[in-house]
């Protein structure tokens, strides 16, 4: 979906910094990673996956799931090695403990594939989940909201969606810094808006 032109003329959102980002490779990363999701009341939330150009062609995804707090952002790669599509069992842990718990709530963008190729790929059942898609829609809007549009709407910001981006292979070993910074923004800004739309609840 193109831009609409007053959105064009906002400011940009400046996103998660590099240095507030973890993709987590190592064991004491995902513990770290754990041990900050656990203690979350809330984290935002997103999957991203290699997109399918052939018809009748079955997604393999998700290939990165990405979980953040309000500080730092969290990339866990699924199968990101040639032939492998089994989780460590570390990250399935933490995965499965932060999605499955009642008591973290998750915030996201659009979540319907997300939940379900999780359920699928790695029989996670998340819950406690708010698809913000259609829980911030005005009252009489029928479609339901982007980030794109929700941070233009509450943050008066001009969020960067590529769609060279979004089409990239999310199943690589090796992510580019781009492709890092634009998932781990995608659950980060998730979350802000959750905050901000609860700090400041509609009329």
């Amino acid at each position: 979906m193109s831009p609409l032109p007053e959105e064009e003329a906002l400011p940009p959102y400046a996103g998660i910094t590099l240095d507030d980002i973890v993709l987590v490779k190592t064991a004491a990363e995902a513990a770290e990673a754990l041990a900050a999701l656990s203690t979350a009341d809330v984290v935002g939330f997103d999957t991203e996956s290699k997109p399918t150009f052939a018809k009748g062609e079955e997604s393999t995804g998700p290939h990165l799931v990405q979980l953040a707090t309000d500080s730092t952002a969290y990339l866990f790669q699924i199968g990101a090695k040639p032939g492998v599509d089994v989780l460590p069992t570390v990250l399935q842990t933490v995965l499965k403990t932060v999605l499955e718990s009642p008591a973290i709530l998750k915030v996201g963008f659009g979540l319907g594939d997300d939940l379900r190729r999780l359920r699928a790929k790695l029989g996670i059942e998340t819950q406690n989940v708010i698809d913000l898609s259609t829980t911030l829609r005005r009252r009489g809007e029928r479609n339901t909201l982007g980030a794109k549009t929700a941070v233009a709407r509450f943050f008066g910001q001009r969020l960067a969606k590529s769609k060279r981006i979004t089409t990239t292979n999310w199943a690589l070993p090796r992510l580019s810094e781009q492709q890092i910074r634009y998932a781990a923004d995608d659950a980060h800004v998730a979350l802000r808006i959750y905050r901000h739309w609860r700090a400041n609840p509609p009329a």
